[in-house]
């Protein structure tokens, strides 16, 4: 598939997508939302990816932001339908993905591009990276998620002072408060990413779907997380990866989950 803002490169199991808008600073725009959508909805149906690796093209940004641009003049009524279609089409898809997610933090990380990284299930960042949402600043709030995701990661407390502040905070302070996982040097992005992806290559596919939706259970009120996880820990039972993992065990030896 072909795209216009987009590096999809594969190296084994794992999938590397690259936003390539340097000269924006990588900032979201209507096509690249789209084009994240395609790209990680094609990740989601190959079975031959196991983890997806997102990142920004070069050194100063992941993601600084939305394209101011394209909303500066839109009515309340079309600010919903923004929020709306960007959650449902991208960070929705996202964080509901059955392949596992990783941001890779290189740079800024502001607005959209922080709320892409929480949508992740995990982030990492480089030392330089700078996160914070600045929407209120601009006379708006987060919307694509960014009031829900960070709230459920740092604290209401902590949320609060990112979101009302408009302020920028380190990746130190971004690993203290939880809000990434790991952190590392520019250089060493890639290697501690393609690190932790092959450790989740290695495991059941099917069981890492199952646990995506168990966990995401936990942050929703309308859903019991725990008869979630009963439900989807009795599918498991069912599957080949459980019959390979048991056997595996039994046997001393690796397991080796097929494609």
């Amino acid at each position: 598939m072909e795209y216009t803002n987009l590096l999809v490169t594969q190296k084994e199991s794992i999938q590397w997508i690259t936003i390539n808008r340097p000269a924006q600073l990588n900032a979201l725009n209507k096509q690249t939302i789209q084009e994240l959508h395609d790209a990680i909805t094609a990740a989601n149906n190959d079975a031959t990816i196991r983890v997806v690796a997102l990142t920004g093209a070069g050194e100063k940004a992941f993601v600084a932001g939305a394209d101011i641009k394209e909303f500066a003049d839109f009515s309340p009524e079309e600010g919903k339908n923004l929020a709306k279609e960007g959650q449902e089409i991208l960070f929705d898809l996202i964080e509901n993905s059955r392949k596992p997610i990783i941001a890779a933090v290189n740079g800024f990380a502001l607005g959209g591009g922080l709320e892409l990284a929480m949508a992740s299930h995990i982030r990492v960042a480089s030392e330089n990276a700078k996160l914070g949402l600045p929407e209120v600043s601009l006379g708006v709030i987060p919307g694509y998620g960014g009031t829900q995701r960070l709230a459920q990661l740092v604290g209401k407390g902590k949320a609060n002072e990112m979101i009302f502040t408009a302020g920028m905070i380190s990746a130190a302070d971004a690993l203290t408060w939880g809000l990434v996982n790991t952190v590392c040097s520019q250089e060493e992005l890639v290697s501690v990413v393609e690190k932790i992806a092959t450790k989740i290559a290695a495991n059941s596919p099917l069981a890492i779907a199952s646990a995506i939706r168990a966990v995401n259970a936990s942050t929703k009120s309308d859903v019991n997380g725990f008869a979630t996880e009963i439900e989807e820990f009795g599918n498991c039972f069912g599957t080949k990866d459980f019959v390979e993992g048991t056997t595996a065990f039994l046997e001393k030896r690796k397991p080796t989950f097929t494609i």
